[in-house]
């Protein structure tokens, strides 16, 4: 009995921490049943329906939190009718004539409109979004992925493909709906609204980054032809833009969704044949101004903020090497340790030909600092090839839908951090990638706007594994015009205490003897694309900030000097173009961690609306 009870406990525990903003309905209408106690019985009765129906379709729904369980799924698919009545019934009460007049009474008519949306949500979600999700999870799970040689079998993929592509933007849609409506008025209400949003979006999130992952993965894996990537490994410990500087680089192959990974070449090997062609603003910007001149060659490429770049830079030296010039290539990846240490959280622990062993919790620490302090330079970069080579070879092996779910979420989360980034060079193929946002690129959607923070040491060093930056936005207001206005504060801090530092080998703390231990980072900051920065501020050494131009877009450009147990504040004002849907988000250079994201205060405001 005891177990029986606990797994009882554990089934309503889950069900609620997953489908909050249907329990947020309950409470939402408890609410104004109180507050609009005037329209009587009869609205009171009307609430209690209501409330009811809701109850019955989330206990019915807790399945949906977790595609990827093959009972949850079945259990689901067997109750889809059932559900689709209780959520009709909750939809068309709370759309009824006693509450249409209730949401325009001042006081409670914003809660009532929400209560309304609600239901709307929750019905669409059901008739639009679930019975495909369903349909395609169903034929994975029945499907084999994979074929035990590391080898995964997308047909049922392809197969899937349409039927997830549209169940997503269908829930995608109803999210949007949700996040628009209009922030309750009353404690208790709001709150619940509140938490019902977190969890939606959260489930949204998930599937949206499987659904983009189901896009890219065939032809990425060579479904129609055989294709070639380029690994281009980035230590974030000495920041550039788009990462870090570029330690090796490896030849990756997929066919038919096999995986095949060459030997990895120190970036030694390419310095001979030169820079990857930079543009004038470039040169300017990177080479001309600041105390480090980037060379271009491969170890600056990842200097340039746009991934595009990157690649087009690394096509041109690939070409000119003797081993380059005669193998066409299709695209490359830009991966750091952060990105191996999530697909070793999912494959498992990796031995190095020492004997020590990598885990989902230390490789990042190991590859961005305990291997510049222990290891001479010479196996640095070997140890890189051991992890990538293990990590990224059985990215795909052993597949089932619960580990296609989690390599989904990973390379979408390592993505939106710049921990991970794609580009091809087939336009058509690039279109599909960057449309599902594996391609990084500065600020460029003004219905979805970012800011944009990129770094570049300028201490030739690994000192950026304690350069520690955190970001906090506050929403200012919701203007006329659709458009937002927030203020942003941005903080570079330099974690390493002085006693310390005076241990660190010269090569992590600088080959410059008056340099060490600083660090020294060119700060470039992009504006929200059809948005604007304004009263730019700054706390701390820093140079005052130019004004200038980057492959047609302007930025802010200033340098920072952050002495152990120091920072940097910058402070400005954001506003965003009038076309914007969603919140201010923030793109920068990753660190040596998965960032938390943006801390986002005052977000009192629907966006849309």
């Amino acid at each position: 009995m005891a177990t029986s009870r606990h797994a009882r406990s554990g089934h309503q525990a889950r069900r609620h921490r997953v489908w909050p903003w249907v329990t947020g309905v309950v409470v939402l209408l408890l609410a104004l049943v109180v507050v609009a106690g005037v329209f009587g019985l009869k609205f009171y009765s009307e609430a209690r329906q209501v409330r009811e129906h809701s109850q019955n379709a989330m206990q019915m729904m807790s399945g949906f939190s977790d595609v990827t369980n093959a009972d949850a799924v079945r259990n689901l698919n067997s109750q889809l009718p059932s559900i689709r009545h209780e959520t009709g019934e909750a939809k068309s009460i709370a759309h009824g004539r006693l509450w249409n007049v209730a949401a325009k009474l001042p006081k409670v008519g914003n809660d009532v409109t929400t209560v309304q949306g609600m239901t709307t949500s929750l019905d669409g979600i059901v008739n639009d979004a679930v019975p495909g999700f369903v349909n395609a999870v169903t034929g994975l799970q029945s499907s084999q992925l994979s074929t035990g040689d590391g080898q995964l079998n997308l047909q049922p993929i392809l197969d899937a493909q349409k039927n997830i592509t549209s169940a997503n933007a269908a829930l995608q849609q109803q999210v949007a709906a949700f996040n628009a409506l209009p922030t309750p008025s009353i404690g208790a209400v709001k709150d619940s609204y509140t938490s019902a949003k977190e969890s939606l979006n959260s489930v949204a999130k998930k599937t949206d980054a499987l659904s983009k992952a189901m896009n890219i993965l065939p032809d990425f894996l060579g479904s129609s032809q055989p294709r070639t990537y380029l690994i281009m490994s980035m230590t974030t410990s000495e920041a550039r833009s788009s990462g870090g500087l570029i330690g090796s680089v490896g030849v990756m192959t997929t066919d038919n969704g096999k995986i095949s990974i060459g030997n990895f070449r120190p970036n030694t090997e390419y310095i001979p044949y030169g820079s990857g062609d930079p543009t004038a603003d470039e040169q300017r910007i990177f080479k001309q101004w600041g105390p480090l001149s980037m060379s271009f060659d491969i170890r600056d490429l990842a200097v340039y903020p746009d991934t595009s770049r990157t690649a087009e830079g690394m096509q041109t030296i690939w070409q000119r090497t003797p081993w380059g010039s005669g193998q066409p290539i299709d695209g490359v990846l830009l991966i750091d340790p952060v990105f191996l240490q999530e697909l070793i959280g999912i494959n498992g622990n990796v031995k190095l030909s020492d004997g020590r062993v990598l885990t989902g919790a230390n490789t990042a620490e190991f590859l961005l600092n305990t291997v510049y302090k222990e290891y001479p330079v010479y196996e640095q970069d070997l140890y890189f090839q051991e992890v990538a080579t293990q990590s990224i070879g059985s990215m795909f092996s052993n597949m089932n839908v619960k580990k296609l779910s989690q390599t989904a979420n990973i390379m979408s989360s390592m993505a939106s951090g710049r921990h991970f980034s794609m580009y091809a060079f087939d336009p058509a193929v690039e279109k599909t990638i960057s449309g599902a946002g594996f391609t990084a690129q500065t600020p460029s959607s003004e219905e979805h706007p970012s800011v944009g923070v990129y770094v570049t040491e300028q201490n030739p060093s690994k000192m950026d594994w304690y350069i520690h930056r955190t970001s906090t936005v506050t929403r200012l207001s919701c203007n006329a015009d659709g458009s937002q206005t927030y203020t942003v504060e941005y903080k570079l801090e330099n974690t390493l205490n002085a006693k310390d530092g005076s241990s660190l080998p010269a090569y992590v703390s600088g080959v410059v003897p008056t340099q060490q231990t600083q660090g020294i980072e060119k700060v470039l900051i992009y504006a929200p694309a059809g948005g604007k920065v304004a009263n730019l501020q700054m706390q701390g050494n820093v140079t005052q900030s130019r004004k200038e131009n980057l492959n047609g877009k302007a930025i802010n450009a200033s340098l920072a000097q952050i002495g152990p147990g120091q920072s940097a504040m910058y402070s400005f004002d954001v506003t965003t173009s009038p076309k914007s849907v969603s919140d201010l988000t923030m793109d920068q250079t990753p660190m040596g961690w998965a960032d938390a994201g943006v801390t986002l205060e005052n977000s009192a405001c629907a966006i849309g609306k």
